[in-house]
């Protein structure tokens, strides 16, 4: 089942693959509509020839129709067509991924740049069981390229450092991924057996594209939809999807595909965030709502410096009043301090950080949002 969101005279799509020419239905819907594009054009691999194993067989390499451009100078004007079209349909903090092997990525990445993106990361996926190279003649091509770049350079873009981070054992999401490409149960087949689509992408792969740069009821739009990785991955982590595909083989793998996958519950789509995205809380706040008083007395988490709270949400000492961090700073002698976790105060008895309060007030925010 689909659903739309108004927007303004027109309304999105949602969770819907769109028969059609990428350019022309992008261009149809609702500009700044969407929050992030995921995009995995074609290749342009220019083979020439079929491609064989030692044992001479033949291997299913990319040399379908989609896949050939009559030179650079047309793929170049393909790629200036298709990035206007999603830059259109990016909200000013949109952003967007896009995947290439050597052959496209670096014309790609000027385009990027040319129509004003403000390129953030480049992501090198290096696969840990890549196809080898049969002649012998080159590098075993064994990563592909991403790049991730916000519509403007001033856009505030989403990035979910701490779920990254999770993910990744508590250790910095890095910027080289080492992830297999689809094989066994995960790559599709057709009806003969065949790989349903050359070049379809491992959940793994959007799985940290999604989760690290959207948020739940967030719209992802994949422009170059194949079987629709980017749709079943969107749909298990509760946000929207568009998908485009002119292939209609494709779509109807795409459509079953999507159709047996179940979203997350609710305490699933749940993802680790920073102290810098929860909702800012006054040390006022406190006050004003009587959960500390005026005239209270906060001790340091040492117990060896005290503070007196007063009405306007300041603290005053000895010989200093400002802020919980200028206060602090100064007792401590130190250039800067972290009032919410320095400061402690009393209940039954016990030093508790005025930290707690500032958490009960943000899940309150949370509750009410």
């Amino acid at each position: 089942m689909t659903k739309a969101k108004d927007r303004g005279a027109a309304a999105l799509p949602l969770n819907t693959i769109i028969d059609g020419d990428c350019i022309a239905v992008m261009q149809s819907l609702p500009e700044a509509s969407v929050d992030l594009i995921f995009a995995d054009p074609p290749y342009n691999l220019q083979l020439r020839g079929d491609l064989h194993r030692p044992d001479n067989s033949r291997v299913d390499a990319v040399d379908d129709a989609w896949d050939k451009f009559a030179s650079f100078a047309d793929y170049d004007h393909f790629t200036r067509q298709w990035l206007a079209a999603a830059r259109r349909l990016l909200k000013p903090n949109g952003a967007i991924w896009v995947i290439g092997s050597y052959h496209n990525v670096f014309r790609m990445g000027a385009e990027l740049q040319n129509q004003g993106f403000w390129i953030l990361n480049d992501v090198v996926w290096r696969k840990s069981n890549p196809m080898p190279n049969f002649k012998g003649k080159r590098l075993t091509n064994a990563h592909e390229t991403l790049i991730w770049a916000s519509r403007d350079e001033a856009s505030k873009y989403t990035f979910n450092y701490e779920a990254l981070k999770a993910l990744n054992e508590g250790i910095q999401m890095r910027s080289d991924w080492v992830l297999p490409i689809c094989t066994g149960h995960e790559r599709i087949k057709d009806a003969a057996g065949d790989k349903a689509h050359p070049t379809q992408k491992p959940e793994s792969l959007l799985h940290r594209v999604i989760l690290g740069t959207t948020n739940a009821g967030d719209v992802v739009l994949d422009p170059f939809f194949g079987t629709g990785t980017t749709g079943a991955v969107a749909k298990m982590l509760g946000r929207d999807f568009i998908g485009i595909e002119r292939e209609a083989a494709y779509r109807a793998v795409a459509e079953k595909r999507i159709a047996n996958i179940r979203k997350f519950d609710r305490d699933a789509l749940a993802v680790s965030t920073s102290k810098r995205a929860e909702p800012r809380v006054a040390f006022g706040v406190l006050v004003e709502r009587g959960m500390l008083r005026p005239g209270e007395i906060l001790t340091s988490y040492n117990g060896k410096r005290a503070a007196k709270v007063r009405a306007d949400g300041t603290l005053v000492a000895s010989d200093v009043a400002g802020s919980i961090h200028q206060v602090g700073a100064h007792l401590e002698g130190a250039p800067s301090c972290n009032g919410w976790t320095y400061w402690h105060f009393k209940r039954d008895g016990k030093q508790v950080p005025i930290d707690l309060l500032r958490q009960q007030i943000r899940t309150e925010l949370g509750e009410a949002h």
